[in-house]
């Protein structure tokens, strides 16, 4: 999990928007569209894993996510959400 302090502090390196926690719910759908392979991340490769934890900017259009509790804050790793 994201210490709060460390949220406090993070935000999207192309916008600088703050970023969030994403919820249950959104997960679910991610991942439900994963397991589908239909969702690729900014630079065109195919997610496969599933998103345990992730931080969406504060518009709800990029998803970045959290790898060993590492948050991976790179464009190119992002996760768009449109029709998710």
């Amino acid at each position: 999990m994201v210490a709060q302090e460390l949220l406090g502090i993070l935000v999207c390196p192309e916008t600088r928007q703050p970023v969030r926690l994403a919820d249950g719910d959104l997960l679910a759908r991610l991942n439900a569209a994963i397991a589908q392979g239909s969702v690729q991340n900014r630079s065109g490769r195919r997610v496969e894993e599933p998103v345990q934890e992730g931080l969406v900017r504060e518009d709800g259009l990029l998803l970045y996510p959290v790898r060993d509790d590492i948050p991976i804050m790179l464009i190119e790793e992002a996760i768009p959400l449109q029709g998710i």
